[in-house]
């Protein structure tokens, strides 16, 4: 049997069956999530999974099955993922929210998380339609775009992606549940870094929306989708040097437990510092019906939401109470203090 860097098997990792649509790229998000939390060597009990309501936020049950989760109201998850987050700092939480559940009902709390730089991967898995409730669209598909037995969606679309950059999210990712190889890489490199990574995941509905005049159809995003750059990750256990170089252009960067996502060119150049030049890839992709995939803002300078309130070191969750309230004497002082 095949162990992790922590001697665990992979099957520690796994959940439940999975109650999707047979073909579901939900579910192809799932086994990434298992195969990169296991290939990080993350305890599966350090671990909280976070979700609100839709299909995506089901798919908690069918992965991490040893680690902490829950379940919220539609699209309050990040607010409840704040409180948690903020109680116990030292867990790695893993949001899982939907297109309707992110961009409609939750979008004021999707803002706000972000302006948080609240510590946590933030997945967003896309579809482009209410998949519980017969397939109305949701707000991120694309203008033009036509699901099974409907008219063409004549709204524009709201990009998560360049709204979370534009909000100065710390971490923000395309991806394409069909590309394992880059999502894996991503999502390993997300669980890694400290502060708000933002995986905005195309998922195709296979029930409502997979068919040819569907702009989130398998057949269409594989046809139009544009990587940035060829991903590998190299945890922080694996010397750099014993690491293959590629023969082209790349770029590490390193991220904040030492590990290092490796960023190869295969197209144009494009620099995951420059906020400005992921906007500028994410509308030219929307003019020309393109999906742009990749690594597309990274910053990992500002303070995260633990660092700007100064929590203690030791979490909040296990302070004894005589650190957690302050004697009848100290609050008299605290209380002085204010009405000074």
């Amino acid at each position: 049997m095949k162990l992790n860097i922590i001697d665990l098997p992979k099957d520690d990792y796994k959940g439940g069956p999975s109650s999707l649509c047979p073909g579901c790229g939900h579910d192809q998000i799932s086994n990434v999530v298992i195969n990169a939390a296991w290939e990080n060597g993350v305890k599966p009990e350090k671990i909280a999974k976070m979700s609100g309501i839709g299909c995506s936020s089901k798919t908690p049950a069918y992965f991490l099955g040893k680690s902490h989760g829950f379940n919220t109201l539609h699209g309050r998850m990040p607010s409840v993922t704040t409180g948690a987050n903020v109680t116990n700092k030292d867990l790695h939480y893993i949001g899982v929210s939907g297109d309707g559940d992110s961009a409609s009902i939750g979008i004021g709390q999707f803002v706000h998380a972000i302006r948080r730089n609240l510590n946590m991967v933030y997945i967003i898995e896309n579809n482009g339609v209410y998949g519980l409730t017969k397939g109305q669209y949701s707000a991120t598909v694309e203008k033009g775009s036509q699901k099974r037995k409907a008219d063409a969606n004549e709204s524009p679309p709201i990009d998560l992606c360049a709204m979370a950059i534009n909000l100065g999210c710390t971490f923000v990712a395309r991806s394409f549940s069909g590309s394992k190889k880059q999502l894996t890489s991503i999502m390993k490199a997300a669980i890694s870094h400290r502060g708000t990574a933002v995986i905005d995941v195309i998922s195709p509905c296979v029930t409502f929306s997979n068919n040819d005049e569907s702009f989130r159809s398998y057949g269409y995003v594989k046809d139009n989708q544009s990587e940035l750059h060829a991903y590998d990750y190299i945890p922080t256990f694996q010397p750099i040097e014993a690491v293959e170089v590629p023969e082209g252009e790349y770029k590490d960067i390193t991220l904040f437990d030492g590990s290092t996502l490796r960023l190869e060119t295969i197209g144009g150049e494009h620099d995951p510092t420059d906020a400005v030049g992921a906007l500028t890839q994410i509308h030219q992709a929307e003019q020309d019906q393109r999906h742009v995939t990749g690594l597309l803002y990274y910053n990992p300078e500002p303070k995260t939401l633990d660092e700007m309130l100064n929590l203690s070191d030791t979490p909040l969750a296990e302070l004894e109470n005589d650190k957690l309230r302050p004697s009848e004497d100290e609050l008299a002082s605290l209380l002085a203090d204010f009405r000074a």
